[in-house]
């Protein structure tokens, strides 16, 4: 296989907003969440995912079928105060866990919706577990059709992921190489093919990890 084509084993049918991979907190015009709104960006590109992928449309309030860059901003808007940006970020799993489930039994409150209706069960998987296991359970959970978010803190390789240190964004697939495991990381509106093994090694003391979904 030529590796410099990207050949996914599994990859989520995922969505577009006006030719971009899903949405980029780059678009967001609050300088807070411009430089540090990854986590809600993270949360809102995992609504429409599933509002898209599941009918979970109540969670959007916008039209899932039409997505744009406006409408994305101010979904951003409505997410901040739930995943708000904060000094060294949203570095825990159970950050992100807490404010998107405030965000969704809001909306099922507003929305006189059952407990039960769009149900997203959240648990988190420390980046101190081995490889192997995280590699398990991506593979799991796009195998079952469900993004994988990914908390990336600091990491020995700047240089390599300058772009993901410090970083929340999801994992939309997977592909088995000859020299590894590699996830496809949607995030920015682009998506990129990163090495698990390397990324998962991050040399540091502070580990962040994966959010695991069940519906």
């Amino acid at each position: 296989m030529n590796r410099k084509e990207i050949r996914m084993e599994k990859e989520l049918d995922y969505f577009t907003i006006e030719g971009s991979y899903g949405g980029s907190q780059e678009w967001f015009e609050d300088p807070m969440m411009y430089m540090g709104g990854c986590a809600a960006a993270t949360a809102c590109d995992s609504t429409i995912y599933f509002a898209q992928r599941y009918g979970m449309e109540a969670f959007y309030p916008f039209d899932v079928h039409a997505l744009t860059r406006q409408d994305y901003k101010a979904f951003g808007r409505i997410m901040r105060p739930y995943l708000k940006p904060r000094l060294q970020g949203i570095r825990k799993l159970s950050w992100f866990i807490d404010g998107y489930q405030k965000y969704l039994q809001d909306v099922r409150s507003e929305k006189g919706l059952d407990a039960e209706d769009g149900r997203i069960e959240m648990s988190g998987f420390s980046g101190v577990e081995s490889v192997d296991a995280a590699e398990a359970l991506i593979r799991t959970q796009i195998d079952h059709a469900l993004p994988v978010p990914y908390l990336q803190l600091a990491h020995q390789d700047r240089k390599r992921f300058r772009d993901f240190i410090w970083h929340w964004f999801l994992v939309t697939g997977y592909e088995q190489r000859e020299d590894g495991f590699y996830i496809q990381a949607a995030t920015y509106g682009v998506k990129t093919m990163l090495s698990l093994q390397r990324l998962w090694d991050t040399g540091m003391e502070e580990k962040g990890g994966l959010i695991q979904f069940e519906l």
